[in-house]
């Protein structure tokens, strides 16, 4: 028999499935707020795997995966123990803001001291009552305000162990992501608890192609990990037979606006670039001064301005790279995110 699973200040049983809420601050008012979690504690040996969203506030489209995911009856037998935190940032997704109230990044707040700023303490109970107890995460985010992703994963790949997890959560684009000072990816690295970060969509805004990769994702860990058991798949015979579709951008950057002004895209996301092809084009409020925005290499378009207002060097377009381009320009020629291998809805 397995043992009870300690959190909140409470125990669950094996084979239990149970909610709790994790105390931390309270409103002017003395409302006390929590951040919601939802735990499976199978009653078969395995591993513990958390699954987060929304530690940016008004990066929504995680919370609606993991709305999906606990419904799945794959979960009916899980091994190990699986935590759900689909808000973290309670104060920032009631207030449809990235940051909490004192204006700092929750995601630049990790490991946090009780001593601290209103993010530090909450970065810490976080990181005490769900991190340090788990073997495993899965980060779910978005773009920012007004800045939409192509579905991909961010993760330390020249980690064996990360790499393996990444393969499985089968997103086609990823990017080997240095780890950011005060993010929870670095401080769950340095307990040793292995994390990758998906975005995708865009914040306040629901994306179904993001979620529904972010839900085949997530089963995709659970699965590698042997905390549940294999899933079916939609049959599709548009699938390159090489790589899995799952391909890695050796370098990405963003493409800047050469002037203020507005621009008129002339591309969309998952979008394959060659050298020379138009961009957008910039100009003034009269349409004068026109300027065009030109690619200069073969990349894919991961992520993009949804707002057309710029100023001088703003951001407009992330191009990734690759070395194996040919084969990634296959894959999306034939739609692959899109037809293929996606969950059915089971619940």
């Amino acid at each position: 028999m397995r043992e009870p699973f300690k959190i909140a200040g409470k125990e669950l049983l094996p084979g239990q499935r149970d909610f709790f809420e994790i105390e931390v601050a309270s409103l002017f008012d003395y409302t006390q707020v929590s951040i919601p979690l939802e735990v499976v504690h199978g009653k078969e040996e395995g591993p513990t795997l958390f699954i987060s969203a929304a530690i940016h506030g008004d990066e929504i489209n995680g919370v609606e995966i993991i709305k999906r995911l606990r419904r799945h009856k794959a979960l009916k037998r899980i091994k190990g123990t699986l935590i759900f935190a689909p808000i973290v940032n309670v104060f920032g997704f009631n207030a449809k803001s990235r940051y909490l109230p004192d204006r700092r990044d929750l995601n630049r707040s990790f490991p946090g001291t009780m001593k601290g700023s209103l993010a530090a303490r909450i970065a810490q109970i976080f990181m005490d009552e769900v991190v340090r107890k788990s073997d495993y995460g899965i980060d779910l985010h978005t773009g920012a305000l007004n800045r939409m992703n192509y579905p991909q994963i961010r993760a330390d790949v020249n980690d064996p162990e990360t790499k393996e997890l990444v393969n499985a959560f089968g997103a086609t684009v990823n990017i080997n992501s240095r780890l950011r000072d005060g993010s929870l990816r670095e401080a769950a690295r340095k307990e040793g608890v292995r994390i990758l970060l998906f975005e995708g969509g865009e914040a306040l805004r629901f994306d179904e192609l993001s979620i529904r990769q972010g839900l085949h994702g997530c089963l995709g860990v659970l699965e590698k990990v042997g905390m549940i058991a294999p899933i079916k798949r939609k049959k599709t015979t548009k699938t390159p037979k090489k790589n899995k579709n799952v391909f890695y951008a050796e370098t990405s950057h963003w493409v800047r606006a050469p002037r203020s002004g507005s621009f008129v895209t002339k591309r969309k996301l998952g979008e394959i670039l060659k050298p020379g092809d138009l961009l957008a084009t910039v100009s003034d409020p009269f349409g004068l001064n026109e300027e065009d925005l030109f690619a200069k290499n073969e990349g894919l378009i991961i992520g993009m301005s949804s707002m057309p207002l710029v100023n001088r060097g703003d951001a407009i377009f992330h191009i990734a790279y690759f070395q194996d381009f040919e084969e990634v320009e296959d894959a999306f020629d034939l739609d692959v995110v899109e037809d293929s291998n996606l969950p059915e809805s089971e619940e």
